[in-house]
Order: structure tokens, then sequence, then C-alpha cells
């Protein structure tokens, strides 16, 4: 990966589905790496294009927010808060999707989509967002060091990739 800075940006639908080359390739790098996002090995980036068009068409109904984190014109992660869509529920995000592509780890890019989904999240007026992930991988030690709460843990609530079971530990965490 080339040293040029980063930079994250809030997705609109259209900008979504012109970037959905990335978004499948970064998905499928990251599936393909083993990491428990909802899909099994194996996967190939022609394999999200489903997913991610749906992803767009979710954003353009404002029912979720899509952030980029780009190297140049590439983009090379993603994450996403869903609103809850319960009536009782309007103050409520779900964290979704962080997904840093192997070739950019170590960059901070997943502190930085941490750190624009919270401050969307708040912009819109959401004060409590959650999320799982799995057990032992390292997003579970961003999130702890990025404030967010542990909750619990569910065992052998998914699957990695490979097929073997996963734990899964949910976290919350308050926008002030």
């Amino acid at each position: 990966m080339p040293d040029n800075k980063s930079e994250i940006r809030e997705l609109s639908q259209a900008n979504a589905l012109a970037a959905l080359p990335d978004l499948c390739e970064t998905l499928a790098d990251c599936v393909e790496g083993g990491a428990s996002v909802g899909f099994m090995a194996p996967f190939a980036p022609a394999d999200g294009e489903a997913f991610w068009q749906g992803v767009a068409e979710a954003v353009g109904r404002g029912e979720v927010l899509l952030y980029g984190a780009f190297i140049g014109n590439r983009l090379i992660g993603t994450v996403q808060v869903g609103f809850a869509s319960k009536p009782n529920q309007p103050h409520r995000g779900d964290l979704m999707k962080l997904l840093v592509h192997r070739d950019a780890r170590g960059l901070g890019l997943s502190k930085s989509l941490m750190a624009a989904a919270e401050a969307g999240a708040a912009e819109v007026g959401r004060t409590l967002l959650v999320l799982d992930t799995a057990a032992g991988e390292l997003a579970e030690t961003l999130y702890e060091k990025l404030g967010w709460q542990r909750s619990g843990v569910i065992p052998n609530y998914a699957l990695f990739p490979d097929g073997r079971y996963c734990d899964t530990v949910i976290f919350w965490k308050t926008l002030a």
C-alpha cells in the first residue's frame, strides 16, 4: 500500500454504488482472511455485490450511515451504522461490518472509521450504539480501547468463514 494520506468519508447511495468494486474487494479480503462477518469461504469479490447493493439502497432510504476509508481513490475500509426500526428505539444504532483490507491494516483506519461512525450517529440523534464481534479477535481489543462496554459473550453464536464455531462478544457505548 503506498504511503498516502488516508481520508474517511460518509458515502451516499451513489458514492457506495460507485465504490462497489472496492467494497466487494475489501469484504472478500476480510472473509478470506478469516473474519466472521456473516459470510463463508470461499468468497470472491463478486460474491459481495448483492450485499453492497442492498447496503447502498439502505443508505438511500436513510436506514444506514456508511463510511469509507480511502487512500487516494481506493476505498480500503468501511463501517456502517444501522438504525433500529422499532418505534421504541429511536435513540439506538447498530455498528456493523467494520472492515479494513489486509493491505491497509496497522494504519489506524479502524479507529478513524469508528470515530466517524460514532460522530455521525450522534449527529442524527443516536445516543446508544451496540455491536457484536468475534471473541478473541483484534477487534475485541480495539472496541475496549475505544471505550465500548462489554455486555457479555454468547458461545457458538456464529461461524468463522472456515466453518469453525465462533463465540461472539456484545458491546455497547453511550454517545455524548
